[in-house]
């Protein structure tokens, strides 16, 4: 059955804005600047005719789509999309130390070792693999109109998948606060029509917030 998928970013949160590691560990809140963006977001879609609206188990995609889920439109949490878990660095500000153990891992996977991770975290084949078991949900889901809340990392490696594109390519897929990912899915292929799209944004003067 031919699908269209909204993908979207989850807002901002204060880990966002200070630079603070996040993760699949920490389950923080949106911030004032990231309920403003969900706002923003629900105002310019509002009018699509969503059947479902699928978020992670983490509640700052739950307060992303909050506007849709109290519109009454049919919500349902998947682990399988949640934000990748990045081990010891969870919680923590990036430090020198940080970002060489981080350019590592991503040297790595763009040598095809993708059982590689963060010390404690997931490795880049994990993360796939979960998230690959989403996409295989997706595809058999009988609804045609579909959202999708997720995060950063896990929607690039999303966003590969979907595109048939090697893992190693995960960092070309940008991915602001409640940025758009528009796909139609036309068995078995998927077509991307917008990427990382902020024009809710832009109408209401939040662009340049979305860029933590």
């Amino acid at each position: 059955m031919q699908k269209t998928i909204y993908i979207v970013r989850h807002g901002q949160t204060d880990f966002n804005l200070k630079k603070i590691v996040q993760g699949s560990g920490i389950n923080s809140d949106l911030n004032a600047t990231g309920r403003l963006q969900a706002q923003a977001f629900h105002q310019h879609y509002q009018k699509i005719n969503f059947d479902v609206v699928l978020t992670s188990s983490l509640v700052r995609t739950h307060q992303t789509m909050e506007p849709f889920i109290q519109s009454g439109l049919k919500w349902e949490q998947f682990s399988e999309i949640d934000e990748m878990n990045w081990g010891v660095h969870e919680g923590k500000a990036g430090t020198p130390e940080m970002v060489q153990e981080y350019q590592k891992m991503v040297q790595s996977w763009k040598n095809g070792n993708y059982d590689v991770g963060i010390s404690q975290g997931e490795t880049a084949q994990q993360l796939a693999n979960r998230i690959r078991q989403f996409i295989d949900h997706l595809k058999q889901r009988p609804e045609q109109t579909i959202l999708v809340c997720s995060h950063g990392r896990a929607m690039r490696c999303l966003m590969a998948c979907l595109n048939n594109d090697h893992l190693y390519n995960m960092e070309q897929y940008p991915h602001a606060n409640t940025g758009l990912y528009l796909v139609d899915y036309i068995p078995e292929d998927f077509h991307f029509q917008l990427e990382n799209d902020v024009r809710h944004l832009e109408k209401a003067a939040l662009t340049d917030l979305a860029k933590s």
